[in-house]
C-alpha cells in the first residue's frame, strides 16, 4: 500500500496535530503568531529591464514606457512595449516584454529553455549582478540597442518585508526552501531572501520551474527556513 500523502500544507497538518496533543493533555493551545502576509508565488516569464537610454534608442528620444499591467510589487509594471531580442547566430525572440519603470542597468532574464533556443550560455545570477554575462542586440520600432552584457537566468528568490523576515527568522541574503504541493509537487532549494521595507511577500520562479511543478493559482505552497 502506498504511504498516505496529505494534500494539506505542512503548517496546517502540524497545527491540527498540536491541537489534538494539547487537548489530550488537557492544556490550552499556546498562541502562535500569524504570518503577517499571505504567501504569493508567481512565475516570472522572460522579460527585460531597460535604462532610459536604451528606451530612447529603441522607441525614440524621450519616449516613456506605458503601463500594460501593474505587477504584484508596488510601482512595478509590465509595459505595453516589447522588443525583439537577437541572440547568437541571429536567432530571435519576438515580443520580449519590458518591465518598468526604467532602471540604471539593462538586464534580460531568460529561462534555460529560452537560452538554449537562442544559443546562449547564460549564467545563474542574482538580479543586478551582470559582470561577465553575455550581451545581446535588442530591436525596437525606432532602432537597435546593443547590450554588452546582462543576459542571465535569475536566481529564484523571495521578496519580503522586515516583518515577514522576522516571522520566518531570516535576513536578506539568506536562503530558504519553497515546498510546492499538488500532483507535480517539488521542493525548490536555494530560494534567495531579499528584504526591503516596501516589499510584499512574493516568490519568483521562472517558466521552466513553474512548468516543472505545474504551478496553478490554487497550488499549495510553503516557505521553509
Amino acid at each position: 500500500m502506498a504511504p498516505f500523502q496529505s494534500a494539506l500544507p505542512r503548517a496546517v497538518v502540524e497545527h491540527v496535530v498540536r491541537q489534538v496533543v494539547y487537548q489530550r493533555l488537557g492544556r490550552p493551545l499556546p498562541k502562535v503568531a500569524a504570518a503577517p502576509s499571505p504567501l504569493v508565488v508567481n512565475v516570472s516569464a522572460r522579460h527585460c529591464h531597460l535604462t532610459q537610454e536604451a528606451v530612447d534608442h529603441l522607441f525614440g528620444k524621450g519616449y516613456q514606457l506605458q503601463v500594460h499591467k501593474w505587477l504584484y510589487q508596488e510601482g512595478s509594471f509590465a509595459a505595453k512595449e516589447t522588443v525583439t531580442l537577437i541572440g547568437p547566430r541571429s536567432r530571435v525572440i519576438s515580443n520580449l516584454r519590458i518591465l518598468g519603470p526604467c532602471r540604471k542597468l539593462c538586464q534580460v532574464e531568460l529561462a534555460y529553455t529560452d537560452a538554449i533556443s537562442l544559443g546562449f550560455d547564460v549564467p545563474l545570477r542574482l538580479s543586478g549582478k551582470t559582470e561577465g554575462t553575455p550581451g545581446c542586440m535588442l530591436m525596437g520600432p525606432a532602432g537597435f540597442f546593443e547590450m554588452k552584457s546582462g543576459v542571465i537566468r535569475a536566481l529564484r528568490h523571495v521578496h519580503m518585508s522586515p516583518a515577514d523576515a522576522e516571522f520566518y527568522g531570516v535576513k536578506s541574503g539568506d536562503e530558504m526552501k519553497l515546498k510546492v504541493g499538488g500532483p507535480c509537487g517539488v521542493i525548490f532549494d536555494h530560494v534567495l531572501v531579499r528584504v526591503e521595507a516596501d516589499l510584499k511577500l512574493e516568490v519568483h520562479i521562472d517558466t521552466d520551474e513553474g512548468n516543472a511543478c505545474n504551478l496553478q493559482p490554487d497550488t499549495p505552497c510553503e516557505l521553509i527556513k
